[in-house]
């Protein structure tokens, strides 16, 4: 495809507000509904535009879902949207615009409520959990208007906020370290039960290579933060959890520190492309100020 082409395509907003509305109202008639037009000029302005591109948008499944390229174009469509509502238009000003944002689960469950705020009010949020290693890759295929992870390495077109140090420490419950003879000696800490949040989450093994034993024998797979902790303090095993996440089950006596001298720290980044508009700046300004609040800094 030549650029003229592509340049026609990505003008064409009909079709895009069009496979927008289908993936966000989770199907074709609900969409039709509401762009108030019929569902077959629906269908037929995402064939066209699939037509055009020579790549399907829409995976027919119930509910329909977006294929990369799709998302991708969505991701564009709301961008320009956060722009025009920058114009302050009197058409458009009682218009919402759409922000999807990927997200480390532990920032999710402890300090980034906050740092979403009032921004609510005006941007409808879709949260995507990732991994804080693999998230990156997210706004690298510009799926996504923002992006906190640990890769800070900036992305063309964006710009990069390094936030602070997420430290992790390795917790378990008084009783599972009894169980498994862990409260004297954790020389073979890695043959006990060990929590994982998924494939990604390499935080046990580093911290294990500093004791110098071999990556976890036993792991038990919980892709939940909040699950993750209450595992952790229900004896079920032990995990790297954020300090500042674990320190009220410390404080009760449900979770103690396995080793104190050892730890593992995670740099967070925020990402978010320079042309996002006004809203996502002012997210960003929340972002950084409440996680220089939360966050370790860097001496």
């Amino acid at each position: 495809m030549n650029k003229p082409d592509l340049v026609a395509i990505m003008m064409d907003y009909r079709a895009l507000e069009a496979l927008a509305a289908v993936i966000s109202c989770h199907g074709f008639e609900k969409a039709a509904q509401k762009l108030n037009i019929s569902q077959s000029a629906v269908s037929q302005r995402i064939k066209q535009l699939e037509a055009r591109l020579g790549a399907p948008l829409i995976l027919r499944h119930t509910p329909p879902k977006a294929t990369e390229l799709g998302v991708r174009l969505i991701t564009h469509l709301e961008t320009v949207q956060h722009l025009e509502t920058d114009l302050d238009l009197p058409l458009e000003r009682d218009k919402r615009v759409h922000a999807r944002i990927a997200i480390n689960a532990d920032s999710l469950a402890t300090w980034f409520s906050e740092a979403l705020g009032r921004s609510t009010d005006e941007l409808d949020v879709d949260l995507v959990i990732e991994d804080q290693d693999t998230g990156i890759e997210r706004m690298r295929r510009g799926e996504v208007l923002a992006c906190l992870c640990s890769d800070g390495t900036p992305v063309n077109g964006a710009r990069v906020d390094r936030l602070g140090i997420m430290r992790y420490r390795a917790y378990a419950n008084p009783e599972f370290l009894l169980r498994f003879k862990l409260l004297e000696n954790f020389s073979d800490l890695y043959r006990a039960p060990c929590l994982i949040f998924n494939q990604h989450d390499r935080l046990q093994h580093r911290f294990l290579s500093q004791l110098e034993q071999p990556e976890p024998a036993n792991p038990i797979i919980c892709p939940s933060s909040e699950g993750f902790v209450q595992l952790a303090a229900s004896g079920c095993g032990f995990g790297m959890i954020p300090q500042i996440q674990a320190a009220l089950a410390v404080e009760v006596g449900s979770l103690i520190d396995i080793a104190p001298n050892h730890y593992v720290d995670v740099p967070l980044y925020w990402h978010s492309w320079r042309s996002s508009g006004a809203a996502m700046k002012r997210l960003r300004t929340s972002v950084i100020k409440t996680a220089h609040r939360w966050l370790l800094q860097d001496q």
